[in-house]
Parts: structure tokens; sequence; C-alpha cells
């Protein structure tokens, strides 16, 4: 598989095409520092071995914002030596932190805007990102990474909406500057023999925002300017976030939000066009910088059709891997059927949102991490068989019922598979198997065939047989007389 052929990336070496992008953990304290819980989410998430983990977010300045990793200063150093170490020591992933700038907010709403910053103030933030940058390099790090995505400040720049009227905004080659500068001085601190990555949008998602157009001619400068791969994301903007009273305002909560953590209506791989568009611009200007796409990428074979079609040069697998870390170990051993796949519900988000300690929903209740296990047996079921029953609800719902499964270690959860009108078999869901043994299917439509059938998986992801088939068809509601055309003539249920 192309997933698995390994990629020069500038000076460095990875292993394979997959990327564990940034994601937030809340797990830090508000001092900043890497503690126990840093340790153990990252030790768990480096055993998959994805090719590149990207460290979260850590800031490179000393503004508020609760439980965020700080690298502004020498004394940060020490903890991250330590990570590296322990990561290291079961895992031969590269690793990368991801050093990011953001603007002030307020719980009343208020945040401070690109055109409240003064030229000395953008100076020294293009200090600040050259000295977190060469901070990695000193802490042993085997590159960086440089956010300029979603709502914060470099991103807040690049924006289309960003209208300063100095050289820093209006036109794109202003809103460029910051950025530009940004990948000049880092470059000039680490050295050309220390990968540097730059992470940002490949559209904004948001009324008057800059799409596919202006971001192939960002993504052209970042690599003219010396970036060794470019990650593209989406969204996840100030401009349509919803505002809470009291707290301050969340970037990923309207349109935008969505865009960036596709939730489970969208379909897979839904970004995947951004990265096209970005690769192929820069390989039409004869550049080959290593580009990564990201968006909801759950399957091995959504991955390598990405990868084969030439629309990426590797898949950042964020919510995935958080729901299972070993999904690169488990595809490459050909034990796909054995990965606990994310159903995209965005607990995880949730819990960003609300400042707490981020966790995958199909962790079994309580743990802090995903679980492990050694478990080569699957679950199965008693005697007396799943007993699956399928039956309507009112308001055009499917309820599933069935009996538990048994398992030497514990059930983990249940996979709830769907065929409509005879297709081939689909996961829509997934259970945990510590909340209940009933599914609701709201997504079922009237005039459709369907069959169910159930899966219990264990800790190590081994599945069991599956259940019986249980079938049903929605019938098509006939119009009330009561629910007439205006004409008063009722109206006729097609034949």
């Amino acid at each position: 598989m192309k997933l698995f052929e390994p990629l020069a990336v500038g000076p460095m070496r990875l292993e394979n095409r997959i990327v564990l992008p940034a994601m937030v953990t809340r797990l830090s304290g508000e001092d900043g520092f890497v503690n126990q819980d840093i340790m153990d989410r990252y030790v768990r998430l480096a055993k998959g071995e994805p090719g590149l983990v990207v460290i979260e977010a850590m800031a490179i300045h000393g503004a508020k914002s609760g439980q965020l990793l700080r690298f502004g200063d020498d004394r940060f150093m020490e903890g991250h030596r330590e990570l590296l170490r322990r990561m290291r020591a079961v895992s031969p992933s590269k690793i990368v932190p991801q050093i990011i700038h953001f603007l002030k907010l307020a719980k009343s709403g208020w945040r401070q805007k690109v055109m409240d910053l003064s030229v000395e103030e953008i100076r020294l933030i293009v200090r600040q990102y050259g000295e977190a940058a060469e901070r990695a390099r000193r802490t042993g790090y085997d590159g960086v990474e440089l956010h300029m995505a979603h709502a914060y400040t470099v991103s807040s720049f690049l924006s289309l909406r960003n209208l300063r009227e100095d050289d820093y905004g209006g036109s794109l080659e202003n809103r460029m500057r910051l950025m530009s500068e940004i990948l000049i001085e880092v470059r000039r601190r680490v050295g050309g023999d220390f990968p540097m990555g730059v992470r940002f949008d490949g559209e904004e998602c948001i009324t008057d925002g800059y799409g596919l157009n202006d971001s192939a001619q960002m993504a052209l400068r970042m690599s003219k300017l010396g970036a060794d791969w470019i990650s593209v994301s989406a969204g996840g903007k100030f401009e349509d976030a919803l505002h809470k009273p009291g707290q301050a305002i969340y970037p990923y909560t309207g349109y935008s939000g969505d865009r960036c953590m596709p939730p489970r209506v969208y379909q897979d791989g839904y970004n995947a066009y951004l990265g096209a568009g970005i690769k192929a611009h820069l390989n039409q200007q004869g550049l080959k910088t290593p580009v990564v796409t990201t968006g909801k990428i759950r399957t091995a074979e959504l991955a390598e059709n990405i990868l084969a079609a030439g629309q990426a040069d590797l898949v950042g697998l964020a919510r995935t891997l958080l729901a299972d870390p070993d999904w690169p170990k488990k595809v490459r051993a050909g034990r796909e059927d054995q990965v606990v796949r994310c159903i995209s519900i965005n607990v995880c988000k949730a819990l960003d949102e609300n400042f707490k300690k981020v966790r995958c929903y199909l962790w079994p209740r309580g743990s802090l991490h995903a679980p492990e296990s050694a478990d080569s047996t699957p679950p199965s079921w008693p005697a007396s068989g799943a007993g699956l029953r399928v039956f309507e609800e009112p308001k055009g719902h499917v309820r599933l019922s069935w009996s538990a499964a048994i398992d030497t270690e514990g059930v983990y959860g249940y996979w709830i598979e769907r065929s409509a009108e005879g297709a081939a078999w689909e996961i829509v869901s997934a259970v945990r198997a510590d909340m209940h043994t009933t599914f609701q299917d709201s997504t079922a439509v009237a005039g459709t065939g369907y069959r169910y059938r159930v899966r219990a998986y264990d800790l190590a992801g081994n599945k069991s047989a599956p259940s019986n088939v249980a079938e049903i068809a929605l019938r098509i509601p006939a119009l009330k007389e009561s629910d007439a055309h205006p004409s008063g003539r009722a109206l006729q249920e097609n034949p």
C-alpha cells in the first residue's frame, strides 16, 4: 500500500504517510508545562506508529488561554525533552511541535482583531515564532509546524476579512506579509537542515472569506520560502461562531467549525478537494512540497485512494487516531476489521469547547486514554443468540434492541451495521457497551427496506460474528384529510 511507503519530507524521513495532526487535549494545566497526562496521551498515540506526530498547539507568548501547552520560554523545554524520550522509547514516529500565536478574547464576546495590532507588535510575533522554532530544535524535536490555520493570529492576517490599510492587509500580497516574514525568520533561526511545516486553511468557509484560488497562492509562497510540508485544514473561524453569554467565543461552533471537523452528516473525505487543488497548483509550478490532507478520513481504502490519485502525499487522521491509536499498526497488518472506527459525533470537540479534558466517546467510561489490549479472542453472543429486534418508533425513528455479548476481558462496544435495499453492509454508528444495548437510527427513510445486524467488539478491537439479521421497511405515510391542500382538495398519495 502507498499508505505505508516511506516519504522524505525535507531532511526528515517518515516511515509511512500517516500524520497525527495537532489536537487540543485540555490535559495540560494553565501553567502550560508538560504533565503526566500529556505524556501518557502522546505515548499512547505514538504506540500506533504514525509516520508523523504533531504535538498539540503550544503558545509562543504569555497570553492567557486556559489549559494550553506553552513554549515561549526555555523553562518549558525540560518537560518536552522527557516527553520525547518516552515517545521515542515506544515508536519510530517523527515528532514535531505545533507552535501558535493567538489574539486576546474576553467572556463578554470582545476579541482582539488584526486591525488592533501595531507594527511593533507584529514584529514581536515574528520574533516569537523564530525563537520558539529555535527552541524546538534545541529541545530535540524532529522539526516544527507553524500554526497558521483557523481563528488564530496568522490565519486572521491571511483572511480576506483582513482590511488593514497598511502593508499587512487588503491585497493578497499584503495579507501574506506576516506569514512570509515568519517563514523567513524561522528558517533563518533553525537553518536549512531542520524540517519546517505549515498548517493553514485551504478555505475559510465563511461569507466573504478566501477559497482555493487564494490558498493555492499562499501554499506556493510557503513552498518557495522553504516549507517542507503543507498541512491543509479548513474553517474554524470566529466570524461565524456562536457566543454563549459569560464564555469566551469558541471558533468551532458555526458552519466553519463543522468544516474543520466534519460531523457524521458530512461524507468522508469532505475536505480532500482542498489538498488536491493545492497539490495540483504546486506541481504545476514544478514544486514537490508534500501536502497533508485532512477532514474525516476514517478508512484505509479512502486514505489509499487519496494517495493513489495524487490528491495528497500524506493523510492526516486526527479523530480517527484518537478513537483508535493503533489504526496504523492494525491496517498495516491487514487487521482493519479490528479498528475501533471514529463515528464523528464530535463529543471530543464539545469537551474542548467546554474546557474539559478531551476524550473519545467510544472509550470505556472514565478512561482518559484509549484502551490497550493484546487479547485475540473475540466476543461471542450468549447461547440464546443476540436476539436482535428492530421496530418503528414515532416520528420516523427505527429502534434496535439486542442481548449483551460476552468477552473474556469485557465487551467494549457494538457496531451497528445496515444494508439498504440489499446493498453492501455499512457501519452506521457504534454504541458503547457500558451505556446500553439499544440504538436509535434517525437516518432511515420511508419507502426503503433495511436490514440490520450488530457486532460486538472488545478492547483490542476483536469483533464477534454478526448477530441475526433484523429487517424493516418504513411505509410512506398517507396524507390525512386534515392536511388537505389549500384548494380544498386532499392530495393523493402517489400510487
